[in-house]
């Protein structure tokens, strides 16, 4: 089980985490939700445990995170992060191979093959496996490094996928195709943790949302009761309807259409008022007159 107890955080006296709390038990697909600056990354920095909390504690699997050494730490948990720049040309199954580094005393070769060959051919990335990262689109590579924290955690169910915002630069395809496979996982017993932006991406895949602003926990439970018309004006701002489809049970959100005015924000823009033509208006006598009038 992956608890957070009371955890706050500052960067430069400024709080960006304040008291949160949550528990996230094996089998479980958690979405994090929240405007820009609601704290979603920083969040999972530390569940990750790059950095430390101010205040409270995280827990994963009855220990604090802290306490775990990098090597133990890497068996556990593996996390994509939002970036992940490459300067050198690797090799995409290099890459992926770079998962399974934490493992090489604990596991076989013929493991890492198995790794490497399974992750490569879900995430779509077999006939690439030779090229270059350098070569590949932003899409591509961000299904690369999916594949790689995939690798790192393919033959323990007992651990944490963090993942903060994995469809980056992804196609609709593959969108789909990453969560789906997030969401598989997840039923398998592995603990899941998602940033997404897409909020009916997050209603369709994941089994719990935890929406996030001004860097505390605002709601927290399954995409129904969370994503509501009022919830969802408090997170983004945004007016919106949430039904649920009936052939899929679904939560579905569908936000109302901004209109706006280009000439009200752009002054070079600006629209005059156009004259209204009118016809006249032939008065009765007028009439009698003209038709009486002989050609």
């Amino acid at each position: 089980m992956l608890r957070v107890e009371s955890i706050s955080y500052k960067l430069n006296n400024r709080p960006l985490l304040k008291d949160i709390s949550f528990s996230i038990r094996p089998g479980e697909m958690v979405a994090l939700l929240g405007s820009n600056g609601a704290g979603k990354s920083t969040l999972m920095r530390l569940l990750s445990g790059e950095r430390k909390p101010d205040s409270g504690r995280i827990m994963l699997y009855g220990a604090d995170i802290k306490d775990y050494n990098r090597k133990t730490l890497a068996t556990k948990r593996a996390y994509l992060q939002q970036h992940n720049p490459i300067t050198m040309a690797f090799s995409v199954k290099e890459i992926v191979m770079m998962g399974r580094y934490g493992f090489k005393s604990l596991s076989s070769a013929k493991n890492d093959q198995l790794a490497l060959s399974e992750t490569m051919e879900i995430c779509g990335l077999t006939d690439l496996a030779d090229r270059s990262m350098l070569s590949l689109s932003g899409g591509e590579q961000q299904r690369v490094h999916l594949a790689r924290v995939l690798a790192q955690l393919w033959d323990n169910k007992d651990s944490v996928l963090l993942l903060d915002e994995p469809t980056n630069n992804m196609d609709l395809q593959f969108q789909h195709q990453t969560l789906s496979i997030a969401a598989a996982m997840a039923k398998k017993g592995y603990m899941v943790v998602v940033v997404l932006h897409e909020v009916n991406l997050a209603a369709q895949y994941a089994s719990r949302i935890v929406i996030l602003k001004d860097g505390r926990k605002w709601w927290d439970g399954t995409p129904v009761q969370v994503l509501t018309p009022q919830h969802l004006y408090t997170a983004f701002g945004i007016h919106a309807q949430a039904y649920t489809d009936q052939s899929s049970l679904k939560t579905v959100i569908v936000p109302k259409e901004v209109k706006l005015d280009a000439g009200k924000f752009n002054s070079n823009l600006k629209t005059t008022q156009q004259p209204i033509y009118k016809l006249k208006t032939i008065e009765t006598d007028e009439l009698i007159n003209l038709q009486s009038v002989k050609i």
